[in-house]
């Protein structure tokens, strides 16, 4: 994740919405999953961030959700510090970006126990079955243990474990 981009100080999208909000950023399509995050009953506001041939189908059958189209990623930081937790309805993503760019902006996730958020969320968001229940959980979470989880996968980050990677340790030569 571009910790230059995504960080937790900076400006907050403004939205005339009650809290707390759960933000889905993405495409908007069936293998993502959303509808299930959108069909949850959470206080607050839900926010899509995204686009995609399941929009207006969405749009229509949601009348209660704040849909703000697809964005610019020069504006995706703001709506991640806008939101309270960044909610990963996806079971079939195999990593997912999303998840370190809102945690870097220290937003906690709310994703099920399957793989991509199982290999990148750690102590950044609570994983579970029940989606809402990883929601209300997730709001639990002190802003700073996502940031400090998503330094982990920093670029500065993944290039000295490519580094690492690319030579055998010197005893392993020696042997």
């Amino acid at each position: 994740v571009d910790l230059s981009a995504f960080k937790p100080a900076g400006p907050v999208q403004k939205m005339h919405t009650r809290g707390p909000v759960f933000l889905y950023v993405g495409r908007v399509a069936v293998e993502k999953n959303v509808e299930a995050f959108l069909e949850l009953d959470l206080p607050g506001s839900k926010w899509v961030v995204g686009g995609g041939p399941q929009i207006a189908d969405l749009q229509s059958r949601y009348p209660n959700v704040w849909f703000a189209g697809q964005q610019p990623r020069e504006r995706l930081p703001a709506y991640y510090r806008a939101a309270d937790v960044f909610v990963f309805p996806s079971r079939t993503d195999t990593f997912g970006l999303v998840l370190l760019e809102a945690m870097a902006c220290g937003t906690p996730v709310a994703a099920y126990p399957v793989t991509g958020p199982i290999d990148v969320v750690g102590d950044g968001g609570v994983l579970h079955e029940d989606l809402r229940f990883a929601c209300m959980s997730a709001l639990q979470i002190p802003r700073d243990r996502p940031l400090t989880h998503a330094q982990r996968f920093s670029w500065r980050a993944a290039t000295s474990q490519f580094l690492v990677n690319l030579a055998p340790p010197r005893r392993a030569l020696q042997m």
